[in-house]
């Protein structure tokens, strides 16, 4: 293999490709990616076996050929040699040759027979979505999934189409994130769980396109696609559980806050706060507002109060602050409506006048 391309495309190419690599010792060859040289371009393949990609860049071919090749020293070296326009890739006596017109570096490869092939699904059925849609309704969520996998189903992000909307959902069992999106064109497809880890690979990966994305939907997969840009990932069987059941309806008490005075009480309440983030809201309807009190036996106690317009019963109720503070950032609006539906029982969380994104947490014991 020789061929020769843009310095830049390569390096944002092998970025996103290096970050897909795992570090299993037991399989080495998934720390490398493959990259592949055919017909005047260069295909940068990444796996963990979980997830994998496929990146198309122009190049000038003069000997077709593949290599694969330790991800981070070659995306390291590339990032060390910004003030390069153009890179020569050669494969010499079994190794690669990375040249310059300032630079000579040679790395070893890996042999490529050994690297895994990356499922390559048709993509004449696909789906279209806008990439901000997707992206926007996985980044709304994702942080709400669960951490371990005993219950797959927890450490995904549910996609669901519904009549006009796309609906997004996440819950590790204690709190609960869900975002619709509304969309032009309906889309005819099952609820998909896609794992967590991968969700957030695909906001990595098409973070930042502005146009539709192509989606096919199979058994034990899902392929997303643009332009030059291709990403497979397994997704989970089972059903997700039925969360609209645990969603209250009727609350004692409802305040509306400013966002940025919440933010605010939080800064103080991580210097504060227990190993739990245990944090106590005392909610005073006569007075139109809420003190949030949190205590550390071996620090200190603070307690900070916040004015809001407040309707309903007065209550304390104690919640990890660490749950709310992750779901403010699903929520654009400057003001936050906090509906309380009792001790012991969960609050709902949304923006003030924008029901497309609702956060549930359960409370946590005194």
């Amino acid at each position: 293999m020789k061929i020769e391309c843009i310095r830049e495309r390569l390096s944002e190419a092998v970025t996103k490709a290096e970050k897909i690599t795992s570090k299993n010792t037991s399989l080495p060859i998934l720390s490398c990616i493959l990259l592949r040289a055919t017909n005047n371009s260069l295909f940068i393949n990444s796996t963990n076996l979980d997830i994998g990609i496929e990146i198309k860049i122009p190049a000038k071919v003069e000997v077709e050929g593949s290599v694969a090749i330790p991800g981070a020293i070659l995306n390291s070296f590339l990032n060390s040699i910004t003030s390069e326009k153009t890179v020569t890739l050669d494969l010499i006596e079994g190794n690669l040759l990375v040249s310059t017109p300032k630079t000579n570096t040679i790395i070893k490869i890996f042999p490529n027979d050994d690297y895994p092939i990356i499922p390559k699904v048709d993509m004449v059925k696909s789906i279209e979505m806008p990439a901000e849609s997707l992206i926007s309704g996985i980044k709304s969520v994702w942080y709400s999934s669960a951490t371990s996998s005993i219950k797959p189903e927890l450490s995904s992000v549910c996609v669901t189409p519904e009549e006009g909307l796309i609906v997004f959902v996440a819950t590790d069992g204690l709190r609960l994130a869900e975002k619709t999106i509304k969309l032009k064109n309906l889309l005819d497809f099952s609820q998909v769980l896609i794992p967590v880890k991968n969700a957030v690979e695909i906001i990595r990966f098409f973070e930042g396109v502005n146009e539709n994305l192509k989606i096919v939907i199979e058994q034990n997969q899902i392929a997303i696609s643009y332009n030059d840009a291709y990403l497979v990932s397994r997704i989970i069987e089972g059903n997700f559980p039925n969360y609209k059941a645990i969603i209250p309806k009727e609350f004692v008490s409802e305040i509306t806050v400013l966002k940025q005075d919440l933010l605010n009480c939080f800064k103080t309440s991580s210097i504060f706060s227990d190993v739990f983030n245990h944090t106590k809201f005392v909610i005073h309807p006569e007075e139109k507002n809420i003190e949030i009190i949190t205590k550390n036996n071996n620090i200190g106690e603070s307690t900070t109060t916040i004015q809001g317009s407040i309707t309903g019963e007065s209550l304390s109720i104690n919640f990890n602050y660490k749950y709310i503070t992750d779901a403010l950032i699903s929520i654009s609006s400057d003001s936050l409506v906090l509906s309380f539906s009792g001790v012991n029982k969960p609050m709902i969380m949304k923006a003030f006048g924008d029901d497309s994104f609702l956060y549930l947490l359960m409370p946590m014991n005194k």
